[in-house]
């Protein structure tokens, strides 16, 4: 039994969907959620600045915050760096991409896919490697959506301009005819009710962050970590921006009171 925090971190506000996921699922276990909101967004940004960004956040979790697991709820930096933090640190890594991934090619029934998410994830070919290493015979369309992630953090996820935005960004995913469409970015769940009206019914769309929190739930059994202290844990929200828009949008966005915010400077 194991009572340290689990750590979570994202550029911004989108890891708040692996964090939701995690705290309905094991209620129990205390999280410390970490938003890089002063760098977001990392999807345009080379993959080397986001590597480093990412071992600098992990150490910090670990070392100041004493996680006994890091939860990448950043696609981009889980594309990034995430074999490279399993190799340089001891506790479990665990990112949003694999999970993802298999509930994408157990929900497809005509085995084309897409996947949409940051010009950095969708570059670095990770999404692509985690469906060939599948091995289900699924066709992948993937696709950027440069746009995205900065409407989600500026709370405009239900607006025509962003409407128009997702006609256009996803007609090559619709028009390749793929029936299961997955949210490869954790901020796209926000903008889930406009990408399923553009993409229309029959497109099955998937987010990654409840398979992320079974993954995690699985690896706590797995090698006994789970909280043993009895009721609710504590959950802390920590920001490298603006506390209270953190706070703002972390309460809208995560469907419940996000009442502190500890401000981090990395200075």
């Amino acid at each position: 039994m194991d009572d340290r925090p689990i750590g979570v971190f994202d550029s911004g506000f989108g890891g708040l969907t692996v964090a939701k996921a995690l705290i309905d699922l094991l209620p129990g276990e205390e999280i410390v959620y970490f938003g890089d909101s002063a760098r977001y967004p990392y999807g345009p940004r080379h993959l080397d600045e986001v590597r480093s960004f990412s071992r600098q956040i992990t150490s910090m979790l670990v070392k100041r915050h004493q996680v006994k697991m890091v939860v990448v709820g950043c696609n981009t930096a889980s594309a990034a760096a995430l074999d490279l933090l399993r190799f340089e640190h001891d506790v479990p890594l665990v990112g949003v991409i694999e999970p993802g991934v298999r509930a994408c090619v157990a929900a497809t029934r005509n085995r084309r896919v897409g996947v949409i998410g940051t010009v950095g994830t969708v570059a670095s070919g990770a999404y692509q490697r985690a469906v060939y290493l599948q091995r289900a015979g699924v066709r992948l369309h993937a696709c950027a959506c440069p746009g995205f992630v900065e409407f989600v953090e500026r709370g405009e996820t239900d607006t025509e301009q962003v409407h128009v935005l997702s006609e256009r960004l996803l007609a090559p995913v619709k028009e390749a005819g793929v029936d299961t469409l997955l949210l490869g970015c954790t901020h796209y769940p926000f903008l889930a009710r406009t990408i399923g009206e553009v993409m229309g019914r029959d497109v099955v769309l998937v987010s990654s962050a409840d398979e992320t929190a079974f993954e995690v739930r699985a690896i706590l059994e797995e090698t006994g970590q789970v909280r043993r202290s009895a009721g609710k844990g504590a959950h802390r929200f920590v920001s490298s921006g603006d506390v209270g828009w953190f706070r703002e949008m972390g309460s809208r966005l995560l469907g419940r009171e996000v009442d502190e915010v500890e401000q981090w400077s990395w200075a």
